[in-house]
């Protein structure tokens, strides 16, 4: 099994760790999205997500950078995501 890769992106101005290991088992890659600091996103509660999808997805995106990313901006368009943000808007106005 080869070291991960670790990438820092930043989306919507939250800093996140975003670490690929290709191949973790047999052609299935884990990827682990962690939030550096204060913020939140759409694809996890905690901050940590762990993550396994098939290589071939993998490469379909480009990369796990890009994978991450496109997922985030999936999921930021749900109904769940919008209320959450907002109200962690809200709480910023006081």
């Amino acid at each position: 099994m080869s070291a991960p890769v670790t990438s820092q992106i930043d989306w919507r101005g939250v800093a996140i760790s975003v670490s690929y290991h290709r191949h973790q088992w047999s052609e299935f890659d884990h990827i682990e999205v962690n939030v550096i600091g204060d913020g939140i996103i759409p694809i996890t509660e905690t901050g940590y997500r762990s993550h396994y999808l098939h290589s071939d997805v993998t490469d379909e995106y480009g990369g796990a950078v890009a994978y991450v990313l496109a997922w985030l901006e999936h999921e930021a368009q749900t109904p769940q995501w919008k209320k959450r943000e907002e109200a962690a808007r809200q709480l910023s106005l006081f």
